[in-house]
């Protein structure tokens, strides 16, 4: 089972980034994926997730209105499009995988988590 999320990069206030998060060695299909940032000296916390079974999606309140995750399982990829970056979404984001349970929303707590990834930075700055 791996993850490879990719994607970052530096971009100015305002301005826009995908990260994808492609799996190998199992298909999503089954599986819910979440998003997770770490900022310099903070923990690790959700930014956003989205089940398996039925597609709920979950965004943490900062970046509502302004990130959309999506599912291509016909590539195993998963997608974080994120617009109107501000510094403070400044990061190292990391997705992450587990089975889905059926009947349930994805599950933004990141140690119900399994598989992750090795993260990919975004810097927003001017």
């Amino acid at each position: 089972v791996q993850l490879q999320a990719s994607g970052g990069g530096l971009v100015q206030p305002g301005g826009y980034l995908r990260l994808s998060c492609a799996a190998s060695g199992f298909t999503l299909d089954y599986h819910d994926i979440g998003w997770f940032r770490e900022a310099p000296g903070k923990e690790r916390g959700s930014v956003s997730c989205i089940s398996s079974r039925h597609g709920s999606t979950y965004y943490v309140d900062p970046v509502k209105g302004r990130f959309t995750i999506s599912r291509d399982n016909a590539k195993n990829t998963v997608y974080l499009q994120m617009t109107n970056l501000k510094p403070e979404d400044t990061a190292v984001y990391y997705c992450a995988t587990v089975s889905a349970v059926a009947g349930t929303d994805c599950n933004p707590w990141k140690g119900a988590y399994d598989y992750w990834g090795q993260g990919t930075l975004v810097t927003v700055s001017s």
